[in-house]
């Protein structure tokens, strides 16, 4: 009868184990069961760390391939930077232009993530829940009413006054596209040697353009905006149209005088690099906030793709009216007639997660993936790193780079890093307090215009949590339980968001204050609005 070596050890002469001081049984030249099935459970858990294994360094290799491959091609390919970095800086952020092969591999996974089974499986999940967003509501018209009611008042309402947003987004167009273009185009004619007082020109033409950028593009848009009382969703098209416009002359002028420079000094090329009309304009449509005179290019145009995106858009919008519709006025609406005491606000915020959740999800796949692919698909502009992998962050740190990454670059490039070289590289932890800053500012901005009242939630979760965060969940913590961590925290924050900008809206509504004072403007409604105070207002 044939015999079974011990896996760990040697058979003897006799076809008997040899064990390795193992409590082995032997009976009559066979081997107990116990035995038998403990080796197996040994083999089964040494596959098992293979397997673990396996994966991790194949993971590993991969980033690290892909890394070195689009590092590589960014310093082949990649125009120079203003800031060269040095190796002492060593942090690699992604360059807007990569070559071919690399940016390859990036659309594939951008463009073709959803098309991963186990992706559009979540994704049917969702459609499926919209589905049923849809058909409650139509179930509790159909009992409150009686038929089937089909307007859509709240987008209505949201995107009142469409028609002058169209005209204002055409002046702060037409605008950026010819002032930054013009002053630096007179500017590079002082900087060639024919005029005297060069750095006089620099200072005039700077102020001049500085001047535009607060008056021009800051200051008219948000007066047209908050004169003419925009709704919510007319506002944000305006305001966040005034931010990238903004942003991208910043781009446009940091990455060209810089250059122009050079040459006037070094003058080792025939004559001045000063960008074409038609490469500032294709920047400006571009899905991307740092210029460049050139970008990778896609061979062709996949028009079946861009209309699915903006169906996707359109999609995503209905789904937060129906959301709005179903799980925040319903309860919201309720809530702002009593005192906001702490019960209120606990109950609100776990009853706002679902909300604030849902609100998240939709923001991130149609603006950052829908609407962004969209644009890059119709300029043929291959390289769609317009996020990555954040839902795998186990660090806020690392969720912050991920998120939305044409904002990081732009925040990384012209904030933080701007900032090292004026500080001579003295002060990293004020440069990253710098970054929070302005990003928490111009969030609570945007907030601020669109809602028509200031109460900076936003703002304190940025600065206080969100950097807090920061370095508590830095990128050295590893492992499921921060990435856990990390969503918990993100769900809670969401919560926390819809539940008090909720409760003011419908606070600044059901209590307005005819001649406030400045101090009553800035100290929020929701903390004194009580059902006896209640004026009723038709607006939502």
């Amino acid at each position: 009868m044939p015999t079974f070596p011990d896996l760990d050890g040697k058979c003897s002469p006799g076809g008997h184990p040899q064990g390795n001081g193992d409590n082995h049984v032997i009976t009559n030249g066979k081997i107990e069961v116990e035995h038998l099935i403990s080796k197996k459970l040994q083999l089964k858990r040494k596959a098992e760390y293979l397997k673990s294994d396996l994966m991790r360094r194949f993971d590993s290799q991969v980033n690290d391939f892909m890394d070195s491959l689009i590092e590589e091609s960014a310093n082949k390919c990649g125009s120079a930077h203003a800031i060269a970095p040095t190796k002492k800086n060593t942090k690699t952020v992604r360059q807007p232009q990569v070559s071919p092969g690399a940016n390859f591999l990036l659309t594939v996974f951008h463009s073709e993530l959803f098309e991963v089974n186990h992706i559009r499986t979540i994704y049917h999940m969702f459609i499926a829940l919209l589905i049923l967003f849809i058909f409650s509501t139509l179930v509790v018209d159909f009992i409150d009413e009686g038929r089937l009611v089909l307007d859509f008042d709240l987008l209505v309402y949201a995107f009142g006054q469409f028609p002058l947003v169209v005209c204002t987004w055409i002046c702060m167009f037409l605008s950026v596209l010819v002032v930054p273009y013009t002053l630096f185009h007179l500017w590079s004619h002082t900087q060639s040697g024919s005029f005297a007082h060069p750095n006089l020109y620099s200072v005039l033409f700077g102020s001049v353009f500085l001047l535009y950028q607060a008056l021009g593009l800051g200051f008219l848009p948000t007066y047209v905006v908050v004169t003419n009382s925009l709704p919510p969703a007319s506002c944000s098209v305006v305001i966040m149209e005034q931010v990238r416009l903004m942003m991208k002359a910043h781009s446009f002028v940091r990455e060209n005088v810089p250059r122009f420079l050079a040459w006037s000094k070094d003058k080792t090329s025939p004559g001045p690099v000063v960008p074409q009309v038609s490469h500032y304009l294709y920047f400006l449509f571009a899905p991307t906030l740092i210029y460049r005179d050139k970008y990778p290019r896609n061979p062709v145009i996949r028009w079946g793709y861009v209309a699915t995106k903006f169906l996707q858009v359109l999609g995503c919008l209905f789904y937060a009216y129906y959301v709005f519709v179903r799980l925040c006025i319903p309860q919201f609406r309720s809530v702002s007639l009593q005192l906001f005491d702490l019960k209120a606000m606990v109950l609100c915020v776990f009853n706002s997660i679902l909300p604030g959740v849902l609100v998240l999800f939709l923001g991130f796949f149609a603006f950052l993936h829908c609407w962004h692919n969209a644009f890059a698909e119709m300029l043929r502009f291959a390289d769609r790193m317009f996020y990555k992998d954040w839902w795998n962050s186990t660090s806020f740190a690392n969720y912050y780079r991920t998120w939305n990454v044409v904002v990081h670059d732009w925040l990384y490039y012209y904030v933080y890093r701007d900032f090292l070289w004026m500080s001579q590289k003295r002060f990293r932890p004020a440069a990253m307090l710098f970054v929070f800053t302005v990003s928490a500012v111009v969030h609570e901005y945007i907030l601020a215009i669109c809602f028509g009242f200031f109460y900076p939630v936003l703002f304190c979760l940025f600065m206080c949590f969100g950097m807090m965060f920061n370095f508590i969940l830095h990128d050295q913590r590893k492992g499921p339980i921060w990435n856990i961590i990390m969503w918990t925290s993100l769900f809670l924050g969401q919560g926390v968001i819809i539940c008090l900008y909720s409760h003011e809206w419908y606070a600044q509504r059901y209590c307005p204050l005819k001649e406030p004072s400045f101090l009553e403007l800035l100290k929020p409604r929701s903390w004194s609005c009580q059902r006896g105070l209640v004026v009723e207002s038709d607006n939502l």
